[in-house]
C-alpha cells in the first residue's frame, strides 16, 4: 500500500477540481469545496467504498457541524486507519479548522492511496447513498438532493392567493447582491488556496538550493574544480537531494 507519499510525488500535483469530480462521482454527492470533507466524514466513506465492512459506518457523523463532532468522526477514520496498518498521521487539530490547503493535501494523499489499491476503477457495486443512511444520523450531506425542511414547510403551506410577483420584486436585489459575495468569497478562497501552494512550492525550492549549496561546501567537493563537479550527473544528484527530503 502507498500510505508514505513524498511531496514531490505526482499525487501532490492533482487539482481540487479532479479531486472533487472524484468525490462526487464516486459518493454521488455535489461538493464545491475542499473545506467541505473537513468533518472526515466524506474521507471515511471513500476508505468504506475501497475496503468494503471496513469502516462502521454508523458511527460517522455527516451532518457533524462542531469540531468535538467532527473529531469523533477523525476517531473512526484513525480506527480504519490501524486495521488497514496505514502509517500516515492524521492532523486532525488542522483538518477540522476547514482550512483549504490541509484538506486539499489530505485528499490528494486520499485519491493516491485508494487508487493504489483499486487501480482507480470504481467499485461499481457500492451504493454510497445506501451507506450513508447506515449513519448514526440522517444525512444532509450536500448533493443529497434532499430539499430543506424550511423550504418544504414554505412550499406546503403557502396560500395559493400570495402576491408572490410584489414579493420576488422587493426582494429582487438582495439574491442579487448575496450571490456576488458569495462568488466573491470563492474567488477570494481560490486566491488564498493559489498564495499557499505556491508559496509552499518556493520554500520547498529554496530548501532544495540550500542542500545544494550545503552539499557543495563538504569537504569532499570544496577542492574539486567547479567544472569538474558540474560534469556530475544532475538527475543523480537531484534524486539524492529529494531522498533526503522523503
Amino acid at each position: 500500500m502507498a500510505t508514505n507519499i513524498g511531496m514531490m510525488d505526482s499525487a501532490y500535483f492533482v487539482g481540487r477540481n479532479e479531486l472533487l469530480t472524484w468525490i462526487n462521482d464516486r459518493l454521488q454527492l455535489n461538493l464545491s469545496r475542499v473545506e467541505e470533507v473537513a468533518s472526515g466524514a466524506v474521507q471515511c466513506q471513500m476508505l468504506d467504498m475501497t475496503f468494503p465492512g471496513v469502516v462502521p459506518m454508523h458511527k460517522v457523523n455527516f451532518d457533524a457541524k462542531t469540531e468535538y463532532d467532527m473529531i469523533q468522526n477523525y476517531k473512526v477514520l484513525q480506527d480504519v486507519f490501524n486495521k488497514l496498518k496505514i502509517t500516515k498521521p492524521l492532523e486532525i487539530n488542522r483538518l477540522v479548522k476547514g482550512r483549504p490547503l490541509d484538506n486539499l493535501e489530505f485528499l490528494q494523499w486520499l485519491k493516491r492511496f485508494c487508487d493504489s489499491i483499486n487501480g482507480g476503477i470504481m467499485n461499481e457495486n457500492y451504493n454510497p447513498v445506501e451507506r450513508r443512511s447506515k449513519g448514526g444520523k440522517e444525512r444532509s450531506v450536500k448533493g443529497t438532493n434532499k430539499m430543506p425542511k424550511s423550504l418544504q414547510t414554505n412550499n406546503n403551506h403557502a396560500p395559493p392567493n400570495s402576491s408572490l410577483v410584489g414579493l420576488s420584486k422587493a426582494s429582487g436585489p438582495k439574491p442579487a447582491k448575496a450571490a456576488d459575495v458569495k462568488a466573491l468569497s470563492k474567488e477570494l478562497t481560490d486566491l488564498k488556496l493559489s498564495l499557499e501552494l505556491l508559496e509552499k512550492e518556493r520554500d520547498f525550492y529554496f530548501s532544495k538550493l540550500r542542500d545544494v549549496e550545503i552539499l557543495c561546501q563538504t569537504p569532499d567537493l570544496e577542492d574539486v574544480p567547479v567544472s569538474h563537479t558540474l560534469e556530475q550527473p544532475y538527475l543523480i544528484l537531484l534524486f539524492t537531494l529529494l531522498t533526503k527530503s522523503q
